[in-house]
């Protein structure tokens, strides 16, 4: 067996590991990540970028190190190498648990219950939920059920399909650093520029393929590509923008707008201004199509590692 079929299975394996169980209850390999940058920023924080990009080098650096000599280690057993692989790819991604958090927040919503919905946002994003009535929840889930699907799933299987484990680990050890430090709050702006621009790099190639997934799969693939072409660019975010569009469009819903996070006030531009406001059973169907677009990009990463290989071999031979 190949690294190519290790990477095909393990990753299957893992991802329907996350079907079935979700994330780790105890001991979240991602939460240990968490707690160990946590306590390197206490000890390297200051107000300079440089130090900043130490501390992303050193929790990068650290993360995808232990998982090269993890599969190092285990390359003489196919088996083990299959099992390392999708153990890392269930730990990575939270495909589950996005999808989980979105029905409970929209059966809430469904049930009346906002308040109710306001206490459980938090579990999906960092917005303000008292600021926020029931339409504007429930845009805030599509929009983080869109961006979520490139940052919990297909990012990290892009990079699984590049690097194999130490792929996975180091695109979890990114996004985990960009929403630690790499948000624009006093205490980071500078700190973490470092972080926030490597996950920028990092989550390109994902942002693009959910994109093009979305507007594949969706109800409506032409509003998808429309919207992705017309509004995309308008968003702050150079990852989040052409998801957030593509899902917009996709579903012939308008997102963007006003929103309050963390304490600060931000009016974002509106993508797909053709569509109408979000309601709350478009919860539900942002969720389908992040499953489709889940299941998708499994086959094209390991489609595209394998014509890769391919590729390489012949040119090799030739």
């Amino acid at each position: 067996m190949g690294a190519d079929r290790v990477f095909a299975y393990g990753a299957a394996a893992g991802l329907l590991g996350d079907l079935l169980l979700g994330d780790p209850r105890r001991g979240h390999p991602v939460a240990a990540f968490g707690r160990a940058a946590a306590a390197v920023e206490r000890v390297l924080w200051r107000d300079h970028r440089g130090w900043g990009a130490l501390h992303t080098a050193l929790c990068v650096g650290g993360a995808v190190s232990s998982a090269a000599l993890a599969a190092r280690a285990v390359r003489p057993s196919r088996t083990a190498s299959v099992a390392l692989t999708a153990t890392a790819t269930w730990a990575v991604v939270g495909g589950t648990s996005l999808a989980r958090e979105a029905q409970l927040v929209g059966r809430s919503l469904a049930a009346g219950d906002i308040e109710g919905a306001r206490a459980r946002l938090p579990h999906l994003c960092g917005r303000d939920p008292q600021a926020l009535d029931a339409d504007g929840i429930a845009r805030a889930v599509v929009e983080s059920v869109a961006e979520n699907t490139s940052d919990a799933v297909v990012g990290a299987l892009v990079w699984g399909a590049v690097g194999g484990v130490p792929g996975l680990v180091g695109f979890r050890a990114v996004n985990t650093l960009d929403a630690m430090v790499g948000h624009k709050s006093p205490r980071h702006r500078r700190y973490g520029w470092a972080s926030a621009r490597l996950d920028d790099l990092a989550g390109w190639p994902g942002a693009r393929l959910t994109a093009l997934l979305a507007a594949a799969t969706g109800p409506d693939r032409r509003g998808a590509v429309r919207a992705w072409r017309a509004d995309a660019g308008r968003h702050p975010s150079p990852n989040a923008g052409p998801v957030e569009a593509s899902f917009a469009g996709a579903l012939g819903v308008r997102l963007g707008g006003t929103l309050s996070y963390a304490g600060r006030v931000e009016h974002r531009p509106l993508l797909n201004t053709r569509g109408r406001a979000v309601r709350i059973d478009d919860i539900e169907r942002a969720v389908r199509l992040s499953r489709r677009v889940t299941a998708l990009a499994l086959g094209v990463t390991v489609a595209g590692r394998l014509l890769t290989r391919r590729v390489l071999a012949k040119g090799r031979t030739s």
